[in-house]
């Protein structure tokens, strides 16, 4: 395409790209075998803010994914990085399973809220004590709340801004590229949201692929501008795209 640069690298979405929960995406563990023939890096980048990077790592490969763990780039990823950039010092509104990501970090006399998806922590008592946002995610039962409503509750009792550091932020995406040795414009993003993965993407400088499954709803690619690169019914269908238009 006129203004880009031969394609070196490839960000997947992880939970309703790759898997809903723990059901992989029919054909997506073959497809990303097809994709890692290729001369392309790959990366995995994901919001999910539930589960430590070795609790996704092993998730994806009781699924039989090729996964490593220098691979994965989460929102924890993100926000631990931050911490250590601004020597913050947080209250850490997570998951207990997520918690070990943030291993060293000092958390006494907190000076900051970081904030997950922690459904059991989102009470008085523990906000009382006093980042990411996600509006909504994907499970088997339907579409759940992200954490994104509780940080603007925290935010107007605080008056403060929060800060984001997940998807759809262009830092995000930047840093997720850092240690591949390639530019936004030598990348391609897929996944199944059309504004934080796609949208985001885009935003950075990059190619987005928008997926049909997950969260993915009627009419999400018209919700964005610019629209997304191609609309693909699946994640093996985008691999597919990619071997025969971008390489």
């Amino acid at each position: 395409m006129a203004g880009r640069r031969a394609l070196k690298a490839v960000l997947i979405d992880l939970s309703g790209t790759l898997h809903i929960e723990d059901m992989a995406v029919p054909g997506a563990q073959d497809a990303l075998n097809r994709l890692r023939q290729a001369s392309v890096a790959v990366k995995f980048v994901t919001n999910t803010t539930k589960e430590s990077k070795r609790n996704l790592l092993e998730r994806l490969q009781r699924l039989n994914f090729d996964v490593k763990e220098k691979e994965i780039f989460t929102s924890l990823s993100a926000a631990r990085s931050l911490l250590e950039q601004k020597q913050h010092r947080p209250l850490l509104l997570v998951e207990d399973s997520a918690l070990e990501d943030f291993t060293g970090i000092d958390t006494s006399a907190p000076n900051a809220v970081v904030v997950g998806l922690a459904p059991d922590h989102f009470n008085y008592q523990t906000l009382n004590k006093f980042s990411w946002q996600a509006r909504y995610y994907k499970r088997k039962d339907g579409l759940a709340l992200g954490p994104g409503p509780f940080v603007t509750g925290l935010e107007y009792a605080t008056d403060c801004k929060a800060t984001v550091v997940g998807k759809p932020e262009k830092t995000f995406f930047t840093q997720a590229l850092t240690d591949l040795g390639c530019s936004p414009n030598e990348a391609v993003m897929i996944g199944d949201d059309a504004r934080d993965d796609v949208g985001g993407a885009q935003n950075a400088g990059m190619l987005g692929i928008l997926v049909k499954t997950g969260k993915y709803r009627e009419g999400d690619e018209n919700k964005i501008n610019p629209p997304p690169h191609v609309t693909c019914d699946s994640f093996p269908e985008a691999v597919e795209h990619i071997l025969k238009n971008l390489l």
